[in-house]
């Protein structure tokens, strides 16, 4: 029989295994190649001989306070906010935004009297209206008294905020007739008001936004509103 190998050699032999599992892990840390590194020294890159990996280019995470900007305006520009203010950037980009967003649902709501609605969708469509063009000349009164741009009602069409049809689904609302109309006019526009809750939730995630009283008020507002009126929508799909 063998003797046993002393305690001194394991302890040496574990060492040597060690730092060549510490090796291989940094290798591999270092070359994102699926391939295994060779045993062996070599002189050229363990990736020789594989195509190299082009980098992508990945661009940073949108800080908290551009969160829900989604849009863009062709034109507008720059915001500045004045030392002192107790709003921020978020904030104008949020009462920039939700203009867009009202007047598309606006734009939605006014195709129901010629699309052969029910009274009771023409009566419903009719309220979206009358509440979002009033907030949307609140968001142009905040902008103007300090100094920011107001977009005005055809902005919808060059912005995009979250829960807002894109140009292939408003054709399809547009053609609907009938019971059909008021289907997709109530899914999408449920998604629509979803949309704007989420704007508001990303403007009161952002550090100091919505700290202003009007826009405070105003967001609340539209929390609430829309909140009611998807409950209703929902109601209203189930009755199809």
């Amino acid at each position: 029989m063998h003797a046993a190998p002393s305690r001194h050699v394991l302890t040496a032999a574990w060492c040597v295994a060690l730092l060549g599992a510490l090796g291989g892990c940094a290798t591999a840390a270092r070359t994102p190649s699926a391939d295994p590194a060779p045993a062996a020294p070599a002189a050229t890159p363990a990736t020789q001989g594989a195509p190299a990996a082009t980098p992508v280019a990945t661009p940073p995470a949108a800080p908290a306070a551009e969160a829900h900007h989604e849009h863009h305006m062709a034109g507008a520009p720059a915001i500045t906010i004045p030392a002192g203010a107790r709003y921020t950037e978020a904030d104008v980009r949020f009462m920039q935004g939700m203009i867009a967003h009202h007047a598309q649902a606006i734009h939605m709501s006014r195709m129901a009297p010629t699309r052969g609605a029910s009274a009771r969708l023409v009566r419903f469509a009719h309220k979206i209206d009358l509440s979002q063009a009033g907030e949307i000349v609140l968001m142009q009164e905040w902008l103007r008294a300090n100094g920011q741009f107001a977009p005005d009602t055809s902005a919808w069409r060059t912005m995009t905020m979250h829960g807002m049809l894109t140009a292939e689904e408003l054709a399809k609302l547009e053609a609907a007739r009938g019971p059909a109309f008021e289907r997709l006019f109530l899914e999408y526009m449920i998604r629509h008001h979803e949309g704007a809750l989420k704007m508001v939730a990303d403007l009161f995630a952002t550090p100091r936004a919505g700290q202003d009283v009007d826009i405070s008020v105003l967001a609340n507002d539209v929390e609430t509103t829309q909140t009611a009126e998807i409950g209703q929508m929902r109601m209203m799909l189930t009755e199809l």
